[in-house]
């Protein structure tokens, strides 16, 4: 019986085509940026990422994510640079050999510990009870789903695209660049990256990931676009009210306490202003 070939790596297929037209697709210009770390004996490094040459616009990222390219085994996600750190994916901040696996953890132990490590110490008093409140110093428990899928639940995908393409014009995304990551959901590709954005807070990306995957079923979120140190996502089904949002908003603060501790400043204002029937959820990490 005659084996079937063997299926070639997608970036070692885009390294050699970058164009990706063997592939079935139509990529502006680019190439692959490869693996930080030494060389094997005899060996070239190992693509890690494929990145356009240039920034990318309106309808990029709906014209990638397409069936080809799920046929591919790659995710299309924007990377967004900042002043100093121009390129910053070309400068070897990634290291995906530190990351473990997302298979290997459930989210709600994950957001307990994360919870753990910022809910405030009880010799803050008041000031402290009400960064928190209406909850207090124990793990509220996860949140329960958006609403379930409907008329007027957005698919994923377009409101991932459509959310896309409201950054680059309000100029939250003013220059993204379109990048290609191998991986099976757009959840881990921060994980598959080994991206480094959230190292001073958790330095094990395949966590994070965790944690998006569950908010990619409970509320349709997918994630957008990456900077150095922020995280965008779009959400299909947000929580409607505040009494639903706020343990969302627990879940954010217990990821990326920044949001808070350097923003809004307590639970249930971020809660209003950034979690209620928002299709964007942004975090950074300082």
């Amino acid at each position: 019986m005659v084996k079937p070939p063997r299926k070639r790596d997608p970036l070692h297929v885009l390294a050699d085509d970058p164009r990706g037209r063997s592939l079935g697709l139509d990529l502006p210009a680019g190439g692959v940026v490869l693996r930080p770390g030494r060389r094997r004996w005899g060996k070239g490094s190992e693509p890690l990422v494929w990145v356009s040459d240039e920034a990318v616009g309106v309808g990029a990222l709906a014209a990638h994510r397409s069936p080809q390219l799920a046929a591919a085994g790659l995710q299309a996600v924007l990377l967004q640079d900042r002043p100093g750190l121009e390129r910053w994916w070309q400068d070897r901040e990634f290291a995906p050999e530190r990351m473990s696996d997302p298979d290997d953890h459930h989210v709600e132990p994950v957001l307990r510990e994360f919870w753990s490590r910022v809910v405030p110490d009880p010799e803050e008093g008041e000031e402290g009870e009400e960064i928190v409140a209406p909850f207090g110093r124990d793990w509220p428990g996860l949140a329960v789903p958006g609403p379930p899928d409907g008329p007027d639940v957005p698919d994923p995908q377009a409101a991932a695209c459509e959310l896309a393409d409201e950054l680059i014009v309000g100029g939250v995304l003013p220059g993204p660049r379109l990048a290609l990551v191998p991986a099976a959901r757009g959840a881990d590709v921060p994980t598959a990256l080994g991206w480094g954005g959230p190292t001073n807070f958790e330095n094990d990306t395949a966590l994070i990931s965790v944690v998006l995957r569950s908010w990619e079923a409970r509320f349709g979120a997918r994630l957008v676009a990456l900077g150095f140190d922020e995280l965008h996502l779009s959400v299909a089904a947000p929580p409607p009210t505040t009494a639903r949002a706020l343990p969302v908003a627990a879940e954010h603060f217990a990821l990326s306490p920044d949001n808070i501790w350097q923003g809004s400043g307590s639970i249930r204002a971020y809660t209003d202003e950034a979690v209620t029937g928002c299709g964007h959820w942004a975090f950074w990490w300082d």
